[in-house]
């Protein structure tokens, strides 16, 4: 008993002040809020010729805030409907750890969300009614992941959900900031953005099946098994790099929109420890590698756009 009161004693003073607020942001996650913005951006500067910096750089950092905010309200909200068990395997959450109380992590959520609001309202300035939707739905979207009588991540919708904000959402939005429209190639680019960060959840689901089938989270990793689990990752990822040939054979882009294939082997890598059954902890380091695989096809597909 004194071991355990002394352990937590230790971890409370190894996390303080920002260190705490940070791991609780979940750093490695931080990618997926980027990817986006960085892809729907020079989807839409490539139909305009010109960049528009300041939507631009608000909506990167609204999107980075509704992420924070996101993993705050999950941290909070998994810790009350008793999700956070003592053997998950998965990164640290603050609240369940006791470094923060509920109330603090309460006011975090609302100050993280009420900043991505702020920036928000001029995002909204700049690109009206449809931004307005992307951006109240984004947010919404975060908290009720893990809030509410039916949490999406709860019944199985998390997967659908991921894919639809920060595939078809975060990159079409960012496109129209910059244009003013929903072109096709702004939608046929969110796809393979879409497909990466579904498989960064896809990863952290397959590794929480026991945990998550024993506090009654009905993921759709838990619904369907860690076999198809392992396929449906192997899938999102393989299929993420169908979509610059096809940009290229549409002619909305040149060929430069194939570099994201410099990332093919790294990404195969990972198919295959997935496939070889890496299982809890072994898969931490998956997720993380994914989330830089995404940053990284994120990164050279934008630049094949502006080529």
């Amino acid at each position: 008993m004194a071991q355990a009161a002394g352990g937590a004693t230790s971890r409370k003073t190894e996390f303080r002040g920002w260190r705490v607020w940070w791991l609780g942001a979940r750093p490695a996650t931080l990618a997926a809020a980027v990817g986006p913005v960085i892809v729907g951006t020079a989807a839409g500067v490539r139909e305009t010729g010109t960049v528009r910096w300041l939507p631009f750089l608000a909506a990167l950092v609204a999107a980075v805030l509704i992420q924070v905010g996101t993993n705050y309200a999950n941290d909070l909200f998994d810790y009350l409907k008793g999700a956070d068990r003592p053997e998950r395997v998965g990164p640290a959450r603050i609240t369940a750890r006791g470094l923060v109380s509920v109330g603090e992590m309460r006011r975090a959520v609302g100050v993280t969300f009420g900043a991505a609001t702020l920036l928000g309202l001029y995002l909204v300035w700049v690109g009206g009614w449809p931004i307005l939707a992307i951006g109240l739905a984004s947010i919404a979207a975060g908290i009720l992941y893990t809030a509410g009588p039916w949490p999406l991540g709860y019944v199985g919708l998390g997967d659908l959900f991921v894919f639809l904000f920060f595939g078809l959402a975060a990159v079409g939005g960012s496109a129209y900031l910059q244009t003013g429209s929903f072109s096709p190639l702004a939608l046929a680019a969110a796809v393979p953005v879409g497909f990466l960060i579904t498989a960064i959840l896809v990863v952290n689901n397959l590794r929480d099946i026991p945990t998550d089938r024993a506090a009654g989270k009905r993921t759709l990793a838990v619904r369907i098994g860690a076999r198809a689990t392992r396929w449906q990752y192997a899938a999102l990822v393989l299929a993420a790099y169908v979509v610059p040939p096809f940009v290229w054979l549409a002619d909305w882009a040149g060929p430069a929109t194939l570099l994201p294939w410099l990332t093919l082997p790294p990404a195969l890598r990972l198919v295959q420890r997935v496939l070889g059954g890496a299982d809890g902890p072994a898969l931490n380091p998956v997720l993380k590698r994914t989330a830089q695989l995404q940053l990284a096809f994120a990164v050279l597909f934008a630049l094949g756009l502006l080529w």
